[in-house]
């Protein structure tokens, strides 16, 4: 009786003292690990956790956590050998103390990154034996195990702090949790891709033994194979909360009316694609009140898929909501989509709204653009076009000028406004891009690099005109090596050509008296149009002259905000602003 007596009481003192360590410690690391037998052992100065991002001292899920951690900083200092040792520690730890599968422990010690860094925070910096280190650790300090593996199922753990459990730091205290993750990863679906089942439908992991694989089979059942269902329950984890989705059998219903068999809407389903099981009903349901027959719509989706799986077919509502506004009836909408089905596709919808926008921006009336739509709905959707501004400077017209020339012939839009297809950097002339490609490694790009190959997208000419404006810029008085900085900040400015940027330099430098260094600050002012760095700065000078303005304000300051603020900022500053701004545009556009 006497042993029982003393043995229920140290069981009693042993549970105080963990919840007082989940209380006041990590349930991660601590900053100083436990060299005693003492309480005061148990209690840290420094705790890093799976649930904070920001340097504060708050109370979360419970504890008080001050997060000084600096794992994404030092994250690139470790070596190899250190990371590899602390993973090693982490396994063993896992495997052979708290008994996890082998599989299991591997994984989440191979793959939470942050939290092996946040170990490594609590390990000397002298230290040669990290294991060691870290296994005489572990002896004292129980580690919070979710947060290697909710880190290991691809969560980031600085954006789900929610997801800890309050009250446990011990998977194998969560047998449903372990058992349900076990049933997804060995029906096939990858540990990276749970992460995210995780966390839209956390429910799923409470399921009683058994539920989960028998959800899982009902769909099969249907007719889908395993790796239909995957791509799906990946995809869209809410089909595995309650019995089988209804939208979704719905869905597989009418595409089955279309002609297609089920296993079609895996071809297209990806964790990237987000479903929504009554928008895509809707949207099916709208073509067929559109006209469209079973072979039509069949065909319709084969040749557009996105327009179910992109967005559930919200692409559709956008493009019908969008002519209703401009003044289109449903049924001549119903009509313009029976004869043109290619302008759903998300191409040629996106083409046909810059067209539209292209005319309301010269100015003309709506019922001129419904007529130019219902006439050419097919072209417009069919070509990409350029702004406005850019066809008059070629065309040297005015707005009004070009507005009734398309009036009069609508497929002069087409004419004059076509952008000419650019191919890909690999369909490009070999002389061309070997000269473009040498040029950017001169630059300091580095061979076969992931910059480089962005770079090359970027930079419009050949390698020789790039280096004749990046010459220009030297000549006007930059540091070589300064340029070079510049041009990797700016790719852009390399895109003008040599006329406009001396044009650009002479202007910032003998008109609006700022010193060539100040692009060096703000390369982008060499990419901005010049018609706006005349206008805006006519306007400040102006304020200038009055004493409205702050001298040699940065070049970022007046060209980099919209409209909108510099008008709010720079023109109703003054009781005569908004008089001279409007003056101002009407002399610099009739130059």
């Amino acid at each position: 009786m006497l042993i029982r007596g003393i043995g229920k009481r140290l069981y009693s003192i042993s549970g105080m003292i963990s919840e007082l360590h989940y209380m006041f410690c990590s349930p991660t690391v601590c900053k100083n690990a436990c060299t005693g037998n003492g309480l005061s052992s148990y209690i840290s100065v420094k705790r890093q956790n799976f649930c904070v991002s920001e340097p504060s001292i708050r109370v979360n899920m419970g504890i008080v956590s001050s997060h000084q951690s600096q794992a994404s900083v030092n994250a690139n200092r470790i070596s190899r050998v250190v990371r590899t040792e602390a993973q090693t520690a982490l396994f063993d730890y896992l495997h052979f103390t708290r008994g996890f599968h082998f599989t299991d422990a591997e994984f989440m010690s191979k793959n939470s990154p942050h939290f092996i860094q946040n170990l490594l925070s609590v390990v000397d910096d002298n230290e040669e034996d990290i294991s060691r280190a870290l296994s005489k650790y572990f002896r004292y300090n129980p580690i919070n195990e979710f947060e290697p593996f909710l880190e290991s199922l691809g969560l980031n753990p600085f954006e789900s702090p929610s997801l800890l459990p309050k009250s446990l730091i011990f998977l194998g205290d969560d047998d449903l949790l372990l058992d349900n993750f076990h049933v997804l990863c060995g029906y096939g679906i990858p540990r990276t891709k749970i992460g995210k089942m995780y966390m839209e439908v956390k429910e799923i992991f409470g399921y009683d033994h058994g539920v989960l694989s028998m959800r899982l089979k009902a769909y099969e059942k249907l007719g889908l194979s395993k790796s239909i269902v995957i791509k799906l329950v990946t995809s869209c984890p809410s089909l595995l909360v309650g019995n089988i989705d209804g939208k979704f059998l719905a869905v597989l219903d009418k595409l089955k009316e279309f002609g297609f068999d089920k296993e079609w809407i895996g071809s297209y389903v990806s964790e990237r694609t987000t479903l929504n099981w009554d928008r895509m009903l809707d949207t099916m349901s709208f073509l067929v009140q559109v006209g469209y027959n079973d072979e039509q719509m069949k065909n319709l989706f084969m040749e557009n898929p996105a327009l179910l799986f992109d967005g559930s077919g919200k692409q559709i509502y956008v493009l019908v909501a969008q002519l209703l506004k401009l003044g289109l009836k449903m049924n001549q909408i119903y009509d313009l989509f029976l004869k043109n089905p290619k302008v759903l596709s998300s191409k040629c919808a996106k083409n046909l709204w810059t067209a539209v926008s292209f005319l309301v921006e010269i100015g003309m009336e709506s019922e001129g653009i419904v007529s130019i739509i219902a006439t050419h709905m097919e072209v417009l959707g069919s070509n990409t076009i350029k702004g406005p501004i850019s066809v008059m400077r070629s065309l040297k017209i005015k707005k009004d000028e070009l507005c009734q020339a398309i009036k009069d012939n609508p497929l002069e839009l087409i004419n004059w406004a076509t952008k000419p297809e650019t191919g890909s950097v690999e369909n490009q002339d070999s002389n061309t891009f070997v000269e473009k490609r040498n040029f950017l490694l001169r630059l300091g790009y580095m061979e076969n690099s992931d910059e480089l190959s962005k770079a090359l997208k970027k930079f419009r000419g050949r390698g020789d005109q790039l280096q004749e404006r990046f010459d220009c810029l030297v000549q006007a008085g930059l540091d070589y090596n300064v340029v070079s900085s510049m041009i990797k900040r700016a790719p852009s400015v390399l895109n003008q050509s040599k006329d406009l940027l001396e044009k650009k330099i002479d202007c910032l430098q003998n008109h609006l008296g700022y010193p060539l260094e100040a692009v060096v600050v703000f390369p982008s002012y060499l990419c901005y149009d010049i018609q706006r760095i005349n206008l805006r700065f006519s306007m400040y000078l102006w304020l200038l002259e009055r004493g409205a303005a702050k001298p040699k304000l940065s070049l970022s300051t007046i060209l980099a905000c919209s409209d909108t603020r510099f008008v709010k900022y720079f023109v109703h500053i003054h009781p005569e602003g908004v008089s001279k701004w409007e003056n101002l545009k009407i002399s610099l556009n009739s130059k």
